[in-house]
């Protein structure tokens, strides 16, 4: 059985989220680092785009400043998220490559059963979708993204607790005319949220995915480190929050 850190969930702000990602997988690659699970949010909200993304294609960065929304660049691919400050609790799951299995679509079944298995403890009939959502019945509660680097894989994942499509769709780049009643309905036609299927709170859905992610795995409950703090602290400022990082595209 693998030993994991798990580290509870906490808030901060976008540029650090990536910067923790960032020291944590230099950390496990060094062997410095247990294998990490960590759970977090985004304060203030923010807006992630994949790291192949062109960000004025996919962001409204004037409207973003406006409502005190941050913008930044992850690591991971796949399309521009909103992470609103109180509707997900966002994962990372940080681990030698070898733990998993070789194919990235089975790695994906692997991680994501955890979340499927934290849904279930809630009472929600969640099943995974690939290649890399979980769904309940036809509707889509959860998003993840992977990369693997130098032995490393790093997946990453929103679970939605509750959903803002108007705000959302405020901050992306979309023309405001094709913004209509009939695609905000689309949209809210596919997606689903915690809040919409069970009487839980946001601290139910942490428990349940600290239980569901511990399944399988010897966890060892911890803190980051105040060197995790400190380098963290340095590459947001040095690299997340720089145009150079996130206006590459």
């Amino acid at each position: 059985m693998n030993l994991f850190r798990m580290i509870p969930f906490q808030k901060f702000d976008a540029f650090t989220n990536m910067a923790l990602d960032e020291v944590i997988m230099d950390g496990v690659r060094s062997g410095g680092t247990l294998p990490t699970i960590r759970f977090y949010g985004w304060e203030p909200s923010a807006v992630s785009i994949g790291i192949f993304q062109g960000l004025h294609n996919e962001v409204n960065p004037d409207m973003a400043r406006k409502a005190g929304v941050d913008v930044v660049r992850r690591q991971t691919g796949g399309g521009a998220v909103y992470h609103d400050t109180q509707g997900e609790i966002t994962y990372s799951l940080i681990a030698p490559l070898a733990f998993f299995p070789v194919s990235v679509l089975d790695s994906y079944a692997v991680i994501c059963a955890d979340i499927v298995r934290s849904l279930h403890i809630l009472g929600i009939e969640a099943r995974f979708a690939p290649i890399n959502d979980i769904a309940v019945g036809e509707h889509k509660i959860s998003g993840n993204a992977q990369t693997r680097r130098n032995g490393v894989l790093l997946q990453h994942g929103t679970i939605l607790y509750q959903v803002d499509v108007e705000k959302m769709f405020s901050l992306l780049a979309v023309a405001p005319e094709k913004v209509s009643d009939k695609l905000i309905k689309s949209v809210r036609s596919r997606v689903t949220c915690v809040r919409d299927l069970a009487d839980v709170t946001l601290a139910d859905l942490s428990a349940a995915l600290e239980q569901g992610f511990s399944h399988g795995r010897e966890i060892r409950s911890e803190a980051y480190t105040q060197d995790e703090h400190a380098r963290a602290a340095r590459l947001a400022a040095e690299k997340y929050r720089t145009d150079a990082w996130n206006l590459r595209r």
